[in-house]
Formats: C-alpha cells, structure tokens, sequence
C-alpha cells in the first residue's frame, strides 16, 4: 500500500516552499504529459480561476523515495483548532545519544526552521526522563515537533 499525508491549507506554495526545505523534500513533478501541476488541473476541468496564479505546485516528494508524499490540499477556511495529528522531525540521534547532545541537536534544527518562518510554540525539558523537544508552529500554524 502507498500512502500520503494530506494537509488543508489556505496557501499550498507558501507551505510547499517551507516543507520542502524543512523536510529536504522536492516538489513532485506533474503527472506524465503535463508540463505543470496547473496544465494538470485544467485537464481535470478545474476552473482557472480556482487555481489562483503560478504553476499550482502542492506535492512534496522525498528525493530518495523512504518518507510519504505530502499533498497540499486548498481549502477556504483558516486553521482554527490544535491539530490531531502532527508531524516529529527525530533530529535528536534518540535516546542512545546523550540528552545535552541531543539537546544541541534539537536546538540547531529549530534554529534552521525558524529561520524558514516556522514559530516556536513550546518546549518540552524533562531531564529525569531525558526527554527534550520543541513544539514548533508551521508558516499557517500547524503544529509539530522536534526531537
């Protein structure tokens, strides 16, 4: 089975952009016999004006083929509650690695996302349990963590 994580957006480029660096992914290319994701959805008989400007790239697409693809769903309405379902990036090496190194880790990587336009939502610092994370915002406030 072939599966993919779909994620309702108001702006699928401004959220391609950020996942594709974020994740080290690539946009998918267009299905076979189309030049782009826009000349795509004119075939389907989507409306232009639905589509908005640009090519409509809103597939992201693991360059080695391990990790899912992500669709970027339009819809109209913002986000407005807490996601169900979020997304870890395990930057941290895992609990072999010692907490203040997965600590500079962890760090480091929230560096590099808030630079892409992520926001900090929250930390999680437990070193009883050796447990260290960041809560992180996407650029339309969907959640996620890094570890």
């Amino acid at each position: 089975m072939e599966w993919q994580l779909v994620i309702d957006c108001r702006e699928p480029s401004r959220l391609v952009a950020f996942w594709a660096e974020a994740l080290r992914y690539r946009p998918q290319p267009p299905p076979a016999g189309h030049t782009t994701w826009r000349e795509w959805y004119l075939s389907l008989g989507i409306p232009a004006e639905e589509l908005g400007e640009g090519d409509c790239v809103d597939r992201l697409e693991d360059p080695a083929g391990a990790g899912p693809r992500i669709w970027f769903q339009p819809v109209p309405e913002p986000k407005s509650v807490k996601n169900r379902l979020h997304i870890d990036l395990k930057v941290g090496g895992g609990r072999a690695v010692p907490l203040p190194r997965r600590r500079a880790s962890v760090d480091a990587e929230v560096a590099r996302l808030t630079g892409l336009g992520a926001t900090v939502l929250g930390r999680t610092d437990d070193p009883e349990n050796e447990h260290y994370a960041v809560q992180l915002a996407d650029p339309e406030g969907n959640e996620f963590c890094v570890v």
